[in-house]
């Protein structure tokens, strides 16, 4: 159980909703590892947003639609392991942002960042938009 399972059943609202996306993502990208998972695979996730309107903007200011970010999330998903830590979330009109400490491996390689999510949602509470920030530490010089 991740730390999101353990703190979604305190929320409601557009902050649940939230938590939810986080939760299906690290449920997700288990699954990812399955023989045929695909683009199709994101269809529980998909229920959370705004397909026609969705855009994330990421950690390089890329913009990808739902499309697009369904393609780049099955392409890391298949390699990597990822986790999160729930520290934080905060609404406000309409906007949430959730504050966690990510944990990804692919390969050799591990991070551990400290992320905000900004979720913006639809009337209808579907996610519309997401604009990811992290902060990490510089690796040690040799």
């Amino acid at each position: 159980m991740s730390e999101i399972d353990a703190v979604i059943g305190g929320y409601t609202g557009l902050p649940r909703v939230a938590l939810r996306y986080g939760q299906i993502v690290g449920e997700l990208v288990r699954a990812a590892k399955d023989p045929g998972f695909g683009p199709d695979g994101w269809a529980p996730l998909a229920e959370l947003v705004d397909m026609p309107n969705f855009v994330r903007v990421g950690t390089f200011k890329e913009v990808q639609n739902w499309s697009e970010y369904t393609e780049f999330l099955t392409g890391w998903a298949s390699s990597a392991e990822w986790d999160g830590s729930f520290k934080r979330i905060t609404e406000a009109e309409g906007i949430v942002f959730l504050e966690l400490e990510e944990r990804s491996r692919i390969g050799d390689f591990r991070s551990v960042v400290n992320s905000v999510s900004v979720y913006e949602f639809t009337a209808d509470a579907r996610i519309r938009r997401i604009e990811v920030y992290l902060q990490m530490e510089l690796p040690a010089s040799g």
